[in-house]
């Protein structure tokens, strides 16, 4: 799959709003514990990013984007899709100016173990690095497939915690906790 990862302000996520609120329901669906139940409705899936264009206008966080790079089709280009997300809070305390989270990974089941989840990672620690940040951290369900991949690219685990959150379907589950020191 031919993808390309890219940075969005909050008019390019408003314009997207719908691709990136079916991102999040087919997540969902597929089991992923990032703070929603099973049912996710398309209209709360749009509230969310709603939010998350606020957060983007008021400079608290950053949004990157995985793009599927279309192959034109009769001469013409058809729009690109969104394949997956990820956002870098940067909204911290003042005593954590250093700081940020690492908020809702997100990739379409459609699009996953291409490297797509790894790459929007690498961009994000960029993005951290030149926004002068020198910790990030983040939480994730223990035993999913993000912890592997959180381990894989160098991040450091730091506890666990049991009954943490539920999964879509109600279940109870516990989250890795990792951060990520980074050399600005």
């Amino acid at each position: 799959m031919n993808y390309r990862i890219c940075s969005w302000d909050a008019q390019q996520a408003q314009a997207y709003s719908a691709e990136l609120s079916e991102v999040l329901c087919d997540c969902v669906a597929g089991g992923a514990s990032v703070s929603f139940m099973a049912g996710l409705s398309l209209p709360r899936a749009q509230a969310f990013w709603q939010g998350v264009v606020q957060g983007l206008a008021a400079g608290e966080r950053h949004l990157l984007v995985a793009l599927e790079r279309p192959e034109p089709r009769d001469g013409l280009r058809t729009r690109e899709r969104v394949l997956g997300t990820v956002q870098l809070v940067t909204a911290m305390p003042d005593n954590q100016p250093h700081r940020a989270d690492l908020s809702k990974m997100l990739v379409h089941r459609r699009a996953r173990r291409q490297g797509i989840a790894a790459a929007l990672l690498g961009a994000a620690e960029q993005r951290a690095r030149e926004l002068g940040k020198t910790c990030i951290v983040l939480d994730t369900e223990t035993g999913g497939d993000a912890e592997r991949l959180y381990a894989r690219a160098g991040w450091t685990q730091a506890g666990q915690i049991p009954d943490f959150a539920l999964k879509p379907d109600g279940r109870l589950c516990s989250t890795t906790l990792f951060y990520k020191l980074l050399a600005v």
